[in-house]
């Protein structure tokens, strides 16, 4: 692959730096404005890589790397950065939380109306929203973790003491997000016969196989998913799923689903918001939540115990409806014996909307299943397909013709519209721009599961086209060079450019390189075929090296010890490696075989000389 993490992380820094800290101020905001996502977003540019990745840790003032404190020089030194962050994790807590404490989630400027000339009420933008919850999880997650490890280089009292109460803010913002992600959480049933199950049936049946047959199947297969539904009992979600013939769909809602129940815990979470959201899943926001709570059971916070007992609680039940969230996708999208209903692009949701978007998010689920479960080349393949065809659809890697619908995909986005928000004013709706960063994201997920070197090499050579596509679309000058998104640069057709980055779609450009980075790391692709041709050799390498240091000659001089020496030095750690490096060990086999063809060449001419 042409793409350089670790370098292109160095400078994404560095721009993001440039542009928030100015005559020593940071300055919050992008194009749409400050609000408690935008602003998380701004954060978790620098606090993501610095959570994830071992060489931009910035909690350890001893061992920020070099590149690291060149890259954020216009911040300071390996000392004064840690400091800005507490100032700046300090301003984001004090910020987004209420007069009455309570954490303030509210969607702000990233609501917009639905239709021309309407106005957005106060009440309406102060709506939490699911987005904020995910995000808040992510970036208070990355807060408690820096703090953990930073207050173990501070010996200042006042220092000590404002970690302390960074630690209490974060701790109950991230408590306050686990519970509002428990009253957004949605279960919609309905009878087969209605025009939602009727939308249903219809993308699940891709052979035209009789209704009747299909539905049995259908419902057979989601039992597993409907037990485990029943027996959920905190938060929103809890539905009446004992007849056997209502079909149903689970996930998340935009935000707290009309009449949720508060959540019984001992966590400060202040009062809990009334819901008005419409209680039905949204696939924007489901596979956002599913993204983000992740986090939640990550090796890093367990680790660092980010958790505590109550919150483990909370994390638990969150789980739980992960994994019948995605299997209840994983379940619809690959159903069937045939073409699944996943490749019958556009994806048409239950309630008759279409979009290639939606498509791309059922796929974030499928593709989450598989990785996990180590899945063979043959889904893997399909799913190659899929992402394929989506570039060439969504023009990423097809040339845009004047007029391209498909343009819209990325600029303005999709328009999501949020059911229950014109109880307190106008329709409103969410405005999603991600698509080339989310496919990529998904292409590389795939590729770092692929078993298969062609199939891998099929998946990397997507990624790079996608990847030129989205760096065409970085600022090309000014301080914000470096930053996303400038759509008008890949294409040419629209005449709108914007004057502000946006923390929107650069953060998730941040969360693809970290995630590109984290790939790096991990073992090389074993290919079998290698470690049969690698034990093979080596086999035959030993067997020549006994040979040989019972049959030589004693020539003299040191160097044909030494080179005996060298070659049993080099099978021995061709062995060592070979389960992992099969390639590298034939590499290490084959200069020993190269070594002993000469020891046994001199050999024979000297006992011809003789």
């Amino acid at each position: 692959m042409k793409l350089q993490p670790r370098q292109q992380l160095m400078e994404l820094w560095e721009a993001a730096a440039r542009t928030s800290y100015r005559d020593r101020q940071w300055v919050w905001g992008g194009r749409d404005g400050a609000n408690s996502i935008a602003d998380a977003e701004q954060l978790l540019c620098l606090m993501y890589p610095a959570a994830e990745l071992p060489g931009f840790r910035l909690d350890t003032p001893d061992e920020t790397a070099d590149d690291v404190l060149n890259a954020l020089d216009v911040l300071g030194d390996s000392v004064e950065i840690p400091r800005l962050l507490l100032r700046l994790f300090t301003q984001y807590l004090r910020t987004y939380t209420y007069e009455d404490g309570r954490p303030d989630f509210s969607g702000g400027s990233y609501f917009q109306p639905g239709a021309p000339g309407d106005e957005i009420t106060a009440d309406q933008r102060a709506i939490d929203v699911v987005d904020s919850y995910s995000m808040s999880i992510t970036l208070m997650l990355s807060m408690l973790g820096f703090l953990r490890v930073f207050r173990q280089s501070v010996r200042r009292e006042g220092i000590r003491r404002e970690i302390r109460e960074l630690e209490a803010l974060a701790g109950d913002r991230l408590s306050a997000a686990m519970v509002g992600m428990l009253r957004s959480f949605s279960v919609n049933a309905f009878e087969p016969s209605s025009p939602q199950g009727e939308a249903l049936l219809r993308t699940a049946n891709q052979t035209g196989a009789p209704r009747r047959r299909v539905l049995d199947d259908f419902q057979k297969q989601l039992q597993e998913v409907r037990a485990g539904l029943r027996d959920l009992t905190i938060g929103s979600g809890v539905v009446d799923l004992d007849n056997p013939n209502l079909l149903f769909e689970c996930g998340w809602s935009w935000s707290v689903v009309k009449d949720a129940p508060t959540v019984e815990t001992n966590l400060e979470v202040g009062q809990q918001p009334k819901g008005v959201a419409a209680d039905t899943p949204y696939l924007y926001f489901t596979v956002n939540a599913l993204v983000g709570l992740v986090d939640l059971w990550s090796e890093r916070t367990r680790v660092l115990g980010l958790l505590n007992d109550d919150q483990q609680k909370l994390a638990t039940a969150l789980q739980r409806r992960w994994d019948l969230t995605q299997a209840y996708w994983r379940t619809v999208a690959t159903y069937g014996k045939g073409r699944w209903p996943l490749e019958d692009i556009p994806w048409r949701t239950t309630d008759g909307k279409e979009s290639d978007y939606y498509s791309l998010g059922v796929t974030a689920m499928v593709v989450q299943y598989l990785a996990r479960s180590r899945a063979g080349d043959v889904d893997l393949n399909r799913v190659a397909g899929i992402l394929e065809e989506l570039a060439m659809r969504a023009r990423i890697i097809r040339r845009a013709v004047p007029g391209d619908p498909p343009v819209a995909l990325h600029t303005p986005g999709v328009r999501v519209n949020l059911h229950g928000s014109d109880e307190l004013g106008p329709q409103m709706i969410w405005v999603v721009s991600d698509f080339a960063i989310t496919l990529l994201k998904r292409t590389i997920w795939v590729s770092n599961v692929a078993q298969s070197s062609r199939t891998r090499e099929r998946l990397h050579n997507l990624a790079d086209q996608i990847w030129q596509h989205i760096q065409a679309r970085q600022f090309a000058s000014g301080v914000h060079k470096g930053l996303w998104d400038q759509p008008a640069n890949a294409f040419p057709d629209i005449g709108l450019r914007y004057e502000q980055p946006s923390w929107y779609f650069t953060e998730r450009v941040v969360e693809f390189l970290v995630s590109l980075a984290q790939a790096s790391g991990e073992p090389p692709l074993r290919s079998s075929q290698l470690f049969e041709i690698a034990g093979e050799m080596l086999s035959e390498a030993e067997h020549l090296l006994s040979r040989e240091q019972v049959l030589r000659p004693a020539l003299p001089g040191q160097h044909l010890r030494s080179s005996v020496s060298g070659v049993q030095a080099a099978l021995q750690r061709a062995r060592a490696i070979m389960g992992e490096r099969p390639g590298s060990a034939i590499a290490l086999i084959s200069d020993a075989l190269l070594e002993l063809e000469r020891q046994a060449t001199a050999r024979e001419n000297a006992s011809e000389a003789m």
